[in-house]
């Protein structure tokens, strides 16, 4: 980073941002390195106090970092920063560095009132909750608006803010780029992800002088990739928000002139967020995690950058001299001109929330996009069922409840919905464990360690490995990322502290069987069960994950709740897998005691002259439970209309309510009378309601005629069925008439007889004006 006393490019438009400033709203377009994340707050304090939004925490903590030691000033004192789980400020601040989620908290609670001007930097990441302060900051009218970016579009967004758009250029050099791929349209991909990323670093360094910054999707890669470079003959440093803090500084600081060159392994933070002193070069993998909506659910994804984010990514070796930069992919790889921001790919439940919590409807903020109308609808309702909203779409108190604790809205409904104390607090536990990161708690390996974790954790499920891995320090071959389950601690003891919890034990105390079936009725889209055939697959009748290869879940378990997964490419360009990466088990008991099967009456019978039916209850495609019954009410009038169309019941009132229908349907096609047709089941059932018939005793009172269908008037009926018969006894040949009223064609069918020839047209009713046909098995001829 710069010294305070160093010219930067964005140095040039102070004047003019005082002056736009002092008159409203401001946007800034503006290169990164531009210095615009350190330049623009200061001389904005000019006019009070500053509130500076942050994407990530990681540039929270650096930037307030760097402009407290330009402004020479304690960190804290003048300038702070408050991210979650970690705040150094005061109420005299004068210049704070605070994500998204604090943000919105605070507006929320009205604490922004004591900033002037709040800063919404990076905004072209498009997070779903800076585009929410946008649209509330917007709308209130109370502070100045700075809004900075690198690649949005700033006229566009100055002009839907009825702003002045500023813009600088920064200080850059070309940058040759060099694509590593066997094939011109090969995509971004994992596979053999750190030996490629190894062997780019190591022609890389022979090539080129200065540092080398790696672009990589998670921090899973990060680690893979710095295992590979082990012995490279350089400095390798991590960068992520949970990297080591040595590491982190270590990467931020400008390399002293004589210290071997440096190779940094960052997520996407350095692509725009943080400024990386010394780059040359860059590594591109051409990945991100990124969310998307599938089946109405919002899930995490392997997924290619946009081209925008591949041009920012190039741009950092320029800073300094000529740079390079190699990219993983093939040139004529298709991808996406820009990334669509979060409002249009996700989930919209916390941010419905966070403004209903705000005072507002998102439906009626000014956002800068429209919200999808499904997405919007969808959270609502689903806000709604979890008695977050009311009708009106205001925030309820348990929705407050819910937008206080600083996880998912999701987790945090499950923290609440605990029946007791001791569920309340390991589903907290898990909650802070989840939303730490993944995998940071890695199973064991070796099957001896395994077997070792069996004997420590008799339950194999994932849900309590986490919670293990969260309260103990150390479990049998159980490896754990240790900065993320400090982090995972504190939050734990934060949520603890919001729900009036008791204090995190030190063990694994209890069962949680209690919390997984709490778990099952509060949220019971997170209730799968496995397929039948096909093991390794689980389904909550809405779609369908694999069960991960990591997951701990029990082999033999049927049901599990799925509380964390993630998505993989599947087979085609497009096709996704959803993997399920932490499974607690659940007994098919909790789905039926929660309501969630939906019960069917089949196969009604008669034994020994007793009614009785088979009453199974269904989910997601599986039969969970099946029992005889003896139907009463409404099944009972179910069954007893299926015999009684079989014959079985009642004879011959089933057989005379068939023909009966089948003539008043031909009476009424021929336009010789008016009225509906009904179909004989839900008639028959209907019926025998109105003669009160509610069990089997009931039905010893029903005769016959008292289940006749009143259709064709009586004094017509024999003339009818004369002229239009429904069947026809021939020597050795009974047949079926079918009706074409439309087409005018009648289609006698062969149902039984030893006769071997056609029948002829003088042995059939005369039927003036029809085209007469024989159907016998799939042969059909005319009948003359």
């Amino acid at each position: 980073m710069s010294d305070a006393g160093t010219p930067l490019p964005i140095d040039a438009l102070r004047a003019d941002f005082a002056q736009a400033l002092a008159a409203g709203h401001v946007v800034v377009t503006a290169a990164t390195g531009s210095g615009k994340s350190t330049r623009l707050p200061v001389w904005a304090r000019e006019h009070g106090r500053v509130l500076v939004v942050e994407p990530r925490r990681l540039a929270a903590t650096s930037l307030a970092r760097f402009v407290a030691r330009t402004l020479d000033t304690r960190l804290g004192g003048g300038v702070g920063y408050a991210i979650r789980l970690d705040a150094r400020h005061g109420p005299d601040t004068e210049v704070v560095f605070a994500t998204p989620g604090i943000a919105l908290r605070w507006y929320g609670e009205d604490r922004l009132r004591g900033f002037t001007t709040v800063v919404l930097d990076e905004f072209h990441e498009r997070r779903w909750d800076t585009d929410l302060l946008l649209a509330l900051l917007q709308a209130g009218a109370s502070h100045r608006l700075v809004v900075t970016s690198a690649t949005i579009a700033g006229a566009r967004l100055a002009q839907h803010l009825s702003a002045r758009h500023l813009s600088s250029e920064g200080r850059s050099h070309p940058v040759d780029i060099e694509y590593r791929a066997p094939q011109p349209r090969a995509m971004p991909e994992t596979r053999d992800l750190a030996r490629r990323v190894a062997g780019a670093v190591q022609s890389t360094l022979q090539a080129q002088s200065g540092d080398c910054l790696v672009f990589l999707p998670g921090k899973g890669e990060i680690q893979a990739c710095y295992q590979a470079l082990k012995g490279i003959g350089a400095t390798v440093l991590r960068l992520h928000a949970s990297a080591p803090a040595a590491d982190q500084a270590a990467a931020l600081a400008a390399p002293a002139p004589d210290a071997p060159p440096r190779v940094i392994l960052s997520t996407n933070v350095a692509e725009t967020s943080l400024t990386v002193p010394g780059i040359t070069a860059v590594i591109d993998s051409g990945l991100e995690r990124r969310t998307h909506r599938r089946n109405g659910r919002t899930v995490l994804s392997l997924q290619p950058i946009a081209r925008a984010s591949a041009d920012q990514r190039a741009g950092r070796a320029g800073r300094l001299q000529p740079g390079r930069c190699l990219r993983l992919w093939g040139h004529q790889a298709p991808l996406a001109a820009v990334t669509p921001p979060e409002i249009q790919r996700e989930d919209l439940s916390d941010l419905v929330l966070a403004a209903a919590c705000a005072g507002a409807r998102a439906e009626a903020l000014p956002f800068p996009e429209p919200l999808p109308a499904p997405a919007l609808e969808q959270a609502v309702a689903g806000l709604r069922a979890l008695g977050a909203l009311d009708p009106q779409g205001r925030a309820t108190e348990r929705g407050h409840r819910l937008f206080q604790l600083p996880v998912d809205t999701e987790l945090a409904h499950l923290a609440v919905a605990m029946p007791d104390t001791e569920s309340a607090g390991f589903m907290a536990d898990l909650a802070a464990a989840l939303s730490t990161g993944r995998r940071w708690v890695q199973p064991p390996a070796d099957p001896a360690d395994e077997d070792a974790l069996a004997r420590a954790l008799p339950r194999r499920c994932d849900a309590t490995l986490l919670v293990a891995a969260l309260r103990l320090d150390k479990l049998p071959g159980v490896r754990v990322d240790r900065a993320s389950r400090k982090e995972a601690r504190r939050l734990a003891d934060q949520l603890r502290g919001l729900m009036n919890l008791p204090a995190r034990p030190v063990a694994l105390e209890g069962d949680p069987t209690a919390a997984f079936a709490a778990a099952v009725r509060a949220l019971p889209r997170r209730t799968y069960v496995r397929r039948e055939r096909r093991r390794q697959a689980m389904g909550n009748g809405g779609d369908e994950l694999l069960i991960s290869d990591q997951s701990r879940l029990d082999p033999e378990a049927e049901a599990a709740l799925c509380l964390d997964e993630h998505s993989v490419p599947g087979r085609g360009t497009r096709q996704t897998v959803t993997l399920g990466t932490c499974l607690a088990p659940v007994p098919l008991q909790a789905l039926l005691d929660a309501g969630l099967a939906e019960a069917t009456l089949q196969a009604p019978r008669l034994e020994e002259g007793r009614l009785l039916a088979r009453r199974s209850w269904r989910y997601a495609g599986r039969t969970l439970h099946s029992e005889d019954v003896v139907p009463e009410g409404a099944p009972a009038r179910e069954a007893m209309a299926e015999l009684i169309l079989a014959d079985r019941l009642l004879r011959p009132a089933g057989a005379r309510l068939r023909d009966d229908l089948a003539a008043w349907a031909l009476y009424v096609a021929l336009g010789q009378g008016q009225g509906t047709v009904p179909s004989p089941r839900p008639w028959l059932v209907e019926q025998l309601t109105e003669l009160g018939v509610e069990n089997q005793e009931d039905l010893q009172l029903i005769e016959p005629e008292d289940l006749a269908f009143e259709g064709v008037p009586e004094w017509e009926r024999a003339r009818f069925d004369e002229h239009y018969p429904r069947r026809i006894q021939l020597p050795d040949l009974l047949l079926q008439v079918h009706y074409d009223v439309r087409r005018r064609v009648i289609t006698v069918e062969k149902v039984r007889g030893s006769r071997k020839r056609d029948p002829q047209r003088w042995e059939l009713p005369a039927w003036p004006g029809w085209r007469i046909k024989y159907q016998r098995a799939s042969r059909v001829v005319e009948v003359r």
